[in-house]
């Protein structure tokens, strides 16, 4: 987990690589979407997203032609809500990580290679109001896509859309120094106690960022009140083996 202070793309919050032992855990193979959330919605546990549109739709969620596009808008809390209405709950920073890259330390999903139109949707040919989109590629969205999208894109357990896409909600209160004291053993982020220990990590990268922001090993933080069209999430739920 994490990444050596030798590689030249990664953040202070990433150091240093350490070992990490887990137990047995399910994780969600997709992005929760738009049509999975609109059910908790429905049964009236849930809150509708903060506003119905994305990026470059202005008819996003509740719209049909979106119902296997993920889920953006929600906070840390709605995401947390519904992961529980669902019988599971948001993973840990360390399930969404290993989920991500296996128990080789690659750097992304597929691998240590670099991204093509068919692993991700980040900042391509179809993004052209930022400058640090990629003009060679084309991964066919200017926007989200769908959550079963990039099937080559897959995390060695067949996760999907684990860079790019959306950014996704984790348990984990952040702390830019966790790394240097975490425990060993399934850790579970730092306990909430002052800034900037007020922030709830996401991971992943975006749609809307350059393929270095989709690393495995990068992590950020928000508010957890914090509603965007960059960030959705998705759940896990521990096993108990006998």
């Amino acid at each position: 987990m994490g990444a050596d202070s030798s590689d030249k793309y990664a953040s202070d919050n990433e150091i240093p690589k350490h070992a990490v032992w887990l137990d047995a855990y399910w994780i969600d193979r997709t992005e929760v979407s738009n049509g999975q959330y609109i059910k908790c919605v429905s049964s009236g546990v849930c809150k509708s997203p903060s506003k119905s549109e994305s990026d470059s739709r202005p008819s996003y969620y509740g719209n049909s032609l979106y119902d296997k596009y993920p889920i953006i808008y929600v906070s840390w809390y709605d995401a947390d809500t519904y992961c529980k209405w669902a019988g599971r709950r948001l993973p840990t920073e360390a399930e969404w990580e290993k989920a991500a890259r296996g128990i080789d330390g690659r750097v992304y999903p597929w691998g240590n290679y670099e991204a093509a139109g068919n692993l991700l949707n980040f900042a391509d040919k179809n993004l052209t109001e930022v400058d640090w989109s990629d003009k060679n590629i084309d991964d066919g969205f200017a926007d989200t896509a769908p959550v079963d999208s990039y099937l080559a894109g897959a995390s060695p357990y067949g996760v999907l859309n684990m860079a790019g896409n959306v950014s996704e909600w984790v348990s984990d209160w952040f702390d830019r120094i966790y790394y240097t004291r975490s425990p060993h053993k399934n850790p579970q982020g730092p306990f909430f106690l002052f800034f900037p220990l007020n922030g709830r990590v996401i991971r992943g990268g975006t749609w809307a960022d350059g393929v270095l922001g989709t690393r495995s090993s990068g992590r950020w933080w928000y508010s957890p009140l914090t509603q965007s069209p960059l960030i959705g999430f998705r759940c896990a739920t521990s096993i108990n083996l006998p």
